[in-house]
């Protein structure tokens, strides 16, 4: 029973940062840059404050808060490297449930 409760208590993280990226990826593919900018101060921000990903949180403020990129292609590099973030945190989220039996 407590094996069923961990798998159900990182689940929904799991499952949100899954649409998360895959929304981030499909608006980065499109080039739609103000998609990719509420996405990454909105939803990544808050999104790794519930998981506990303090880092990536400010990471995704700054890219938006602090002065703006130079270029276009500036502030792609930037969400490819947040993407990539994020799917190091997910490796991260997958490792910490337990096996199903």
């Amino acid at each position: 029973m407590l094996q069923c409760n961990m798998n159900a208590s990182t689940a929904p993280i799991q499952h949100s940062l899954e649409d998360l990226l895959g929304d981030l990826q499909h608006a980065r593919r499109s080039g739609d840059l103000s998609r990719l900018a509420l996405l990454a101060y909105c939803e990544v921000r808050r999104w790794a404050r519930q998981a506990g990903e303090q880092a990536l949180a400010e990471r995704s403020t700054e890219l938006i808060t602090q002065s703006p990129p130079a270029s276009r292609a500036a502030f792609m590099a930037q969400v490819d490297v947040l993407i990539a973030d994020l799917e190091q945190a997910h490796s991260r989220v997958v490792s910490q449930q337990p096996p199903l039996h």
